[in-house]
C-alpha cells in the first residue's frame, strides 16, 4: 500500500486500494495498523454504497446503534447507514435554513467527538461523500494525540486526574433550543470519561475532548468546562487542523480516541450528502483505559437541559 501524509502530525491517504475489496484476512490487518499509527485514512475514488460501506465498518468493530444504547437493550448486528444531508423528504429539493434537520447538521461545527454521550463511546468514524456542494462544506480534523504531546506537564498532569462530563445537549442548545424537541437528541443521559485515552497497541496518550463536556467530576461546572474548553483551544490552532476538500467517492476514517472533528458552512441552498457509520469500542480498543475508576455518571452529574447557563 503507498500512503501520502495529509498532515505532518497525523493522517495518511491510502492508495491503490478497491475497498470493495477489503477482507479480515487480506488487506485490512496492513489498513488497522495505519490507522492505528496515524489515527486518520483517507481513500479517495470510491465506488460506495451501503453495503460496501457496512461491511467495511463492521471491519473495525459491531455498528453503533443509538437507538439500543439508549434503551439499554442489545444493539442489531446491521442498523440503517445514517446519511448527513440536508435533502427534503420528497427528495427534490433542500430543506429550508430553519429546519431542525439542518440545524442539526449545523450543530456539528463544534469541535466534537462522536458518540461520547453514549454508554459504549465510538471507535471511528467512516465517512463517504455522495454529493457535495459548490463550495465548503468541509471536514476539518485534529489530532489529539498531537495535542497531548503539546501540553506542558502541568496540564499532562491535570488532565490525568481529570473525569469529564459529557452530553449531546450543549452543542445543539448553543446552535438552537428548538432542538432539544428532537427524540434524537434528547435521548441521552450522558456519560463520564477520562480525559486521557492511551492506545493499547502502540501506548500513545490522546486527549478525548469534544464540545460535549460540560463539566467534570469534583469540580465547579464553570471550572470543568473552562479546562475543557482550555485543551480543545489548544489542539485546535490554525496549524493543527486538516481540512478535507470532499469529493464524491473519498472514504474518511478517523480514530474517535485521539482526534476531534468538525464541519464548515456551506451554502445551505446546495446539497450536501455524506453517509456516516460509527463503530463501538471495544475492550481491547482501550474501553477500560477511558473508563473512570469510580464509575460511570451519576444522576447529580447529569447535564440539566435548557436550565443550563453557560459563564
Amino acid at each position: 500500500m503507498e500512503t501520502r501524509p495529509l498532515h505532518d502530525r497525523f493522517g495518511v491517504e491510502i492508495k491503490g486500494v478497491d475497498l470493495r475489496s477489503i477482507t479480515a484476512d487480506g488487506d485490512f490487518p496492513k489498513i488497522r495498523a495505519l490507522f492505528e499509527e496515524h489515527s486518520l485514512l483517507l481513500f479517495k475514488g470510491q465506488e460506495m454504497d451501503t453495503e460496501v460501506h457496512t461491511d467495511l465498518a463492521l471491519l473495525f468493530g459491531p455498528m453503533e446503534d443509538r437507538v439500543a444504547d439508549a434503551a439499554g437493550t442489545e444493539p442489531r448486528a446491521r442498523v440503517p447507514v445514517p446519511m448527513m444531508t440536508n435533502q427534503n423528504d420528497a427528495g427534490d429539493g433542500v430543506v429550508g435554513r430553519d429546519s431542525l434537520r439542518l440545524l442539526n447538521l449545523i450543530a456539528n461545527s463544534y469541535w466534537h467527538t462522536d458518540s461520547t454521550f453514549l454508554r459504549t463511546p465510538s471507535l471511528i468514524n467512516a465517512i463517504t461523500a455522495y454529493v457535495v456542494p459548490s463550495s465548503g462544506g468541509q471536514t476539518e480534523i485534529v489530532s489529539t494525540r498531537a495535542a497531548w504531546q503539546d501540553l506542558p506537564q502541568a496540564l499532562k498532569d491535570k488532565a490525568e486526574e481529570t473525569v469529564f462530563l459529557h452530553s449531546v445537549l450543549p452543542s445543539r442548545i448553543d446552535t438552537d433550543e428548538r432542538l432539544l424537541d428532537l427524540p434524537e437528541v434528547t435521548r441521552y443521559q450522558g456519560q463520564a470519561w477520562r480525559a486521557v485515552w492511551p492506545n493499547p497497541v502502540n501506548g500513545q496518550k490522546a486527549l478525548y475532548i469534544a464540545n460535549h463536556i460540560y463539566g467534570a467530576r469534583g469540580v465547579d461546572w464553570s471550572e470543568g468546562r473552562a479546562f475543557a474548553e482550555d485543551l480543545i483551544e489548544r489542539a485546535t490552532q490554525p496549524e493543527c487542523i486538516y481540512a478535507h476538500e470532499w469529493e464524491p467517492g473519498d472514504v474518511l476514517i478517523w480514530d474517535e480516541r485521539a482526534t476531534m472533528h468538525r464541519v464548515r458552512p456551506w451554502p445551505y441552498d446546495e446539497l450536501r450528502t455524506l453517509s456516516s457509520i460509527c463503530t463501538t469500542v471495544q475492550e481491547q480498543d482501550g474501553l477500560s483505559l477511558v473508563s473512570p475508576a469510580d464509575g460511570p455518571i451519576r444522576a447529580e452529574e447529569v447535564f440539566p437541559n435548557r436550565e443550563f447557563i453557560r459563564t
